[in-house]
């Protein structure tokens, strides 16, 4: 990876051992010409004591003849390629953190401190190699003594891109929602103004976010109230000792926090101290992030709780990166705008995962982790391919030289302006890495509009386009990154929806297969999506089907009264916007309904199936729901009937739903088993949007210890993961043809 500062680590060993030669950046990576009487401990100590941020591959060496000068030198980079990767953003190292609290130190109090171990790389890059003219900090000429610092081989900051100082680097400022800047102390108003309750947007490394006093109920509600937003959970910002205070930590959970990553972490409340219900209503869990930036570290040097920190953006947009973008689309949300100059070269959101199975599960891969890469499974081959994904967390993947980069988190597709950023994502990336697709993979479904423009893309560039199965393409993605290459292995996957080789939409499915094909061996039984998309935001239309099936029609007349009844099972009959579906997700919805959670309507996706999740995951006892298995279909109606007389009976919401979860778990669990017994493996991939609840993940791999489970992990179980699954299915095929 280049801005990692692996040539003034290289420059410093060779001076060390007596080397002579150079070494420079070019389109493959660190080129390094060397001679010497310890080359062997050279190239050992390449690997053993490489720069914290680097990511080595490979070292290849060869035997050449040349005639060196004294000394070794660093070179000019060469010509511009992408066989090199650049490098993700990295949080404020220790180092740094001490110079910005250490008064004397020139560099005190600056907010744009950085070095070769942390600082901006993929948000402020604009082209490779990686250096400080393709950046966005070549509007800022180095001062004197940073130039000095620049071309000292002994300071850390020797070919530190984005290096500053408060009389060279970009600056900060404050001002009010109408644009009038506040011109002293701006750290000190800042904080003034978010303890007295105010709405700030700052901008970060990604892009801006609004900040609001944690603490503050008031504060909480009220920016809700500007972004319309009344229940999806806010993340929070806070150091180490407040987040001690509000969360349970486990040893992992720590380091992972403190990772130069720096992602936003779902951790358990601590009950002895709380923040107000409205951050995250209904929820067991908080997402916490550290501060990761001078600027933001010297902002909470000036705090003592938490901030709110929320993406600022409108609902359903993109995360805002450009200052005169924010004064036009975040005015009416804040009371004011903590700003600087130095430009976001792309959107990056903060990425987001959580702690299961004693390994961090990535559940939005955003800032910190790309652009990182991902091996593709030994066996496949190593030709380009470009894939792109589906409809809701969309992301794109090409692989390239055995490696795959799976992008970041670009938004759903049903909103105009993702789609935008979707389409400058894929030239984006096919610039930066010098990517030359061979195929183009999509989703089967034919109204995607992912689909739709790898589509017309293919038929430009006249390539052939691979279709892929929606939940071929999950198992695909969770086995690529176990580095599966068998024969055979189960995909267990369970989501919302994606459209089934016969026409259906499938969504609780088991898979049996590779890479290159698989057959569908288990289901749940369909029920018929009554009024199509608007099935997946009223979950009550999914409660009404599932308990007719299940021949409880009276219960559907006490619990849905005052919803059209009548007109939701002419349309189940009749087939009328009514798709059959298999959806494990709309189960989730179906059996929240019943308990009187979102009785309406979702105000996010996702919600009816978190505060389920939450529920029975505060359950006081735990159980399972029986269920039927007739020919590998999964029959919900033993559960339901058996939840209906829990109902009958009083007994406890979270207990209810601690039992479902037992009936997911176990049904599915038994249906890979049975699976498992007819065609000999003991392989099972799991993937899937439901698997973001760690709740179920666990159970069923605690059912499933005994096999051989490719996890959750890197990879975004939900459709952020798609792209990657499609990816390695097309070389697959590739192969095979």
């Amino acid at each position: 990876m280049q801005g990692v500062g692996f040539r003034p680590f290289v420059w410093q060993l060779a001076n060390r051992l007596g080397i002579r030669g150079e070494v420079r950046n070019d389109a493959e990576g660190v080129l390094i010409l060397a001679t010497g009487t310890a080359l062997d401990a050279f190239i050992a100590a390449l690997v053993q004591e490489a720069p914290t941020l680097s990511e080595i591959d490979a070292v290849e060496s060869q035997d050449f003849e040349a005639d060196f000068g004294e000394g070794f030198a660093i070179a000019k980079s060469g010509p511009k390629g992408a066989q090199t990767r650049a490098t993700p953003d990295a949080a404020t190292c220790d180092d740094c953190l001490n110079e910005i609290r250490t008064r004397g130190e020139r560099r005190f109090g600056y907010p744009f401190t950085n070095c070769t171990n942390c600082g901006p790389r993929y948000t402020i890059l604009q082209g490779l190699p990686y250096d400080r003219a393709q950046t966005t900090m070549a509007p800022f000429e180095m001062c004197a003594a940073c130039r000095s610092e620049y071309d000292n081989p002994s300071d850390r900051r020797f070919h530190a891109q984005p290096i500053a100082c408060p009389d060279c680097g970009p600056r900060i400022w404050l001002e009010d929602a109408v644009g009038t800047r506040i011109e002293d102390s701006t750290l000190e108003n800042a904080a003034d103004w978010l303890r007295d309750g105010r709405i700030l947007a700052i901008k970060g490394l990604g892009g801006f976010h609004l900040a609001c006093d944690a603490s503050q109920a008031t504060a909480v509600a009220e920016l809700r109230r500007r972004k319309m937003r009344p229940g999806k959970p806010f993340a929070l910002m806070a150091p180490m000792t407040v987040i001690e205070t509000f969360a349970v930590l486990s040893p992992l959970e720590r380091a992972r926090l403190t990772a130069t990553a720096a992602p936003i972490l779902l951790l358990e409340r601590q009950t002895m101290y709380d923040l107000p219900d409205n951050i995250a209503p209904g929820q067991r869990r908080l997402g916490w992030m550290l501060p990761n930036t001078p600027l933001h570290h010297l902002l909470f040097d000036l705090l003592r709780g938490p901030l709110v920190m929320t993406s600022g953006n409108l609902s359903g947009e993109p995360q805002v990166i450009g200052n005169a973008e924010a004064r036009e689309k975040l005015s009416a949300f804040v009371d004011g705008f903590l700003m600087h100059d130095r430009a976001i070269a792309r959107r990056l959101d903060d990425g987001v995962e959580i702690i299961a199975l004693n390994q961090p599960v990535v559940l939005r891969r955003a800032r910190g982790s790309v652009p990182g890469t991902l091996p593709v499974p030994k066996g496949l081959p190593t030709r380009e391919v470009l894939a792109f994904g589906g409809q809701l967390k969309s992301a794109i993947c090409l692989t390239k030289n055995g490696q795959a980069m799976l992008s970041n988190h670009l938004g759903d597709l049903d909103d105009a302006l993702s789609t935008e950023e979707f389409l400058k994502a894929d030239k984006d990336m096919a610039d930066f890495f010098d990517h030359r697709p061979e195929v183009i993979a999509v989703d089967l479904h034919p109204d995607f509009r992912a689909t739709r423009h790898g589509r017309e893309k293919a038929k430009v560039l006249g390539l052939p386009v691979i279709e892929v199965q929606h939940h071929h393409a999950h198992m695909a993605a969770a086995l690529g990154e176990a580095g599966w290459s068998g024969e055979k292995a189960i995909g267990l996957v369970l989501d919302g929806l994606g459209l089934g080789p016969d026409g259906t939409i499938w969504g609780g499915e088991v898979l049996l297969g590779n890479y290159a094909e698989v057959e569908r061996v288990g289901f749940l039984k369909p029920a018929p999506l009554v009024g199509g998309d608007k099935a997946q935001s009223e979950p009550w239309r999914n409660a009404i089907v599932r308990l007719d099936q299940a021949g409880l029609s009276p219960l559907v007349e006490t619990l849905f009264a005052s919803k059209p009844v009548d007109i939701i099972r002419s349309a189940a009959r009749s087939g009328f916007n009514a798709p059959a579906s298999t959806s494990a997700g709309r189960l989730f919805d179906a059996v929240a309904a019943c308990l009187g959670l979102t009785a309406d309507r979702q105000s996010y996706e996702g919600e009816a199936a978190m505060l389920l999740q939450a529920l029975s995951e505060g359950a006081t006892e735990t159980g399972s729901y029986p269920y039927t298995i007739d020919g590998q279909v999964i029959d919900p109606a033993p559960m339901f009937v058996a939840l209906a007389d829990d109902l009958r009976r009083g007994i406890d919401a979270s207990i209810i739903a601690n039992r479902f979860h037992g009936f997911v778990a176990d049904a599915f669990s038994a249906c890979v088993r049975s699976c498992a017994e007819a065609s000999g493996t003991d392989t099972v991939a799991l993937s899937g949007g439901c698997f973001q609840n760690v709740h179920l993940l666990e159970r069923i791999a605690e059912n499933l210890s005994d096999m051989t489970l490719c996890l959750p992990g890197a990879v975004p179980a939900n459709d952020g993961g798609l792209a990657f699954g499609q990816a390695l299915v097309a070389l697959s095929r590739m192969e095979s043809n």
